[in-house]
């Protein structure tokens, strides 16, 4: 008997859970406009005195980049899922790379 209940309650859970999952989806101009924006975040010159905050905004946007590759692998929706997830994984070698060239990390 409580076998039953619990494949039920975990099918209702799962039921409810599946929307918000769907909603995680990253659309292509959001890819897009994110790129944009951590282009800048490397690219912005940043004097000796300025490293460690240039670091911490490089080590946010790795940590962003990285949680948007996932929330975009779990989309199947996308047609354009393929490009946009080798888009975003050359933005996570970008900032590997930043991180440890200028951060000595």
């Amino acid at each position: 008997m409580p076998r039953p209940a619990l494949l039920l309650a975990s099918l209702a859970i799962n039921a409810i859970s599946l929307p918000a999952l769907a909603s995680d989806c990253v659309s292509t101009s959001d890819i897009a406009a994110s790129r944009a924006h951590w282009a800048t975040v490397r690219n912005h010159p940043a004097g000796a005195s300025e490293n460690e905050k240039a670091c911490r905004a490089f080590a946010a946007s790795f940590y962003e980049s990285v949680t948007t590759r996932q929330a975009a692998a779990g989309c199947i929706r996308s047609n354009d899922r393929l490009r946009d997830l080798a888009a975003l994984d050359s933005e996570i070698e970008a900032f590997n790379t930043a991180i440890a060239s200028r951060c000595g990390g």
